[in-house]
């Protein structure tokens, strides 16, 4: 049994799953506005699948042949093993952390610290967290937007027949005041799920009722399960 058909389950709850936005390569046009020379860089940056396929994608588009020289470096296992969609996996181009941007720069050391790093992200996120620590090593680096989010068409749904609505990412809340405009939070109940949602959603002047991860709650469906538990 799942987290969800537990709920299901035990407190007879309806769940459904809709998607507020998703997420799209940038296009050759819409890149080449960054003034980002690809053949520049000699080490890369991953903390998504999604960003994996932009790049290669790009490289296409602009005609640039990625060299069996390129170092790799991944934030998680997860995100590295889908080099593999691109590239034949080599071990020794390829190296990953624990999920965190300390790890990433411990990867990188003195070993690679002459390489020119390109940090890929989505448009409008904040990379603050690893690029701080890149400049504090005294690496060489610049930022690429590589994908964008897009809002989904919500207006099908009625947002106001639910109890509990969670949110993960700030593109979540940008979609939902754009389907919604007169949106008024009333009695739902806002999960927030993860550190980039919270200023999004609070300068959205939404509650959150429910936070997560917690150690406690290190999913959506526990974080719920707790709510409704201390809530019957």
């Amino acid at each position: 049994m799942t987290a969800y058909e537990k709920l299901q389950s035990a407190y007879e709850a309806e769940v459904d799953f809709r998607p507020f936005f998703s997420v799209e390569p940038l296009s050759s046009r819409e890149f080449r506005e960054q003034r980002i020379n690809l053949p520049d860089y000699t080490a890369i940056i991953f903390s998504s699948r999604h960003t994996i396929d932009a790049y290669f994608k790009l490289a296409e588009e602009l005609r640039f042949k990625v060299p069996e020289t390129m170092k790799y470096f991944c934030t998680t296992e997860l995100v590295a093993m889908y080099l593999q969609k691109h590239i034949v996996y080599r071990k020794r181009k390829i190296f990953y952390g624990d999920g965190t941007p300390a790890s990433v720069v411990a990867l990188i050391g003195p070993k690679h610290k002459d390489e020119k790093f390109l940090v890929t992200k989505s448009a409008g996120a904040n990379a603050e967290a690893i690029t701080s620590k890149l400049a504090a090593a005294g690496l060489e680096y610049a930022e690429a937007d590589l994908v964008k989010s897009v809002t989904e068409d919500l207006k099908d749904l009625n947002i106001n027949a639910y109890d509990i609505v969670a949110l993960y990412n700030p593109a979540d809340v940008k979609s939902l005041f754009e389907n919604f405009p007169s949106f008024k939070q009333g009695s739902i109940k806002f999960v927030g799920y993860g550190k980039s949602i919270v200023p999004a959603m609070e300068e959205a002047g939404l509650t959150i009722d429910i936070k997560g991860p917690t150690p406690e709650a290190p999913s959506v469906a526990r974080a719920i399960e707790l709510y409704l538990e201390n809530n019957k």
